[in-house]
């Protein structure tokens, strides 16, 4: 639940400071992502065999950790975003950039200590039956 609350947060400030379309909307979510995981978010749903084309929400298939480095990353972003008032596109692309890149370093940092990828082929998709 908090997940989505930080989400809807970061969203909320987006739109704001100028943003209106989803694609935009979009971008700055891939921003974070590339900078927290160094991949984007079509590169993470193909490691979790996922259907890159499809609908299917990455979010719902991550581990906790993943889950919990994608909302720092977020949450940090929201916090930039409002300490450096970031307003239009371009400077909340920056702003997304410096939000995952925190999250990027507390992910490295963790992995160090544990030896472990934090970024995991495991997903939550359903077994179809034949």
């Amino acid at each position: 639940m908090r997940g989505i609350a930080i989400r809807q947060d970061l969203t909320d400030e987006w739109k704001e400071r100028g943003i209106k379309e989803h694609r935009d909307f979009a971008i700055l979510t891939n921003e974070i992502h590339k900078a927290t995981f160094n991949i984007p978010i079509q590169k993470h749903k193909q490691i979790k065999n996922i259907p890159v084309n499809s609908k299917i929400n990455l979010r719902d298939h991550m581990t906790d950790l993943e889950l919990i480095f994608t909302m720092l990353g977020e949450r940090a972003t929201t916090e930039i975003t409002q300490t450096q008032n970031a307003e239009g596109f371009k400077e909340l692309k920056t702003a997304s950039k410096k939000g995952g890149n925190i999250a990027k370093v507390a992910r490295v940092k963790l992995e160090k200590e544990t030896g472990e990828k934090i970024i995991s082929k495991i997903n939550y998709l359903k077994k179809i039956l034949k």
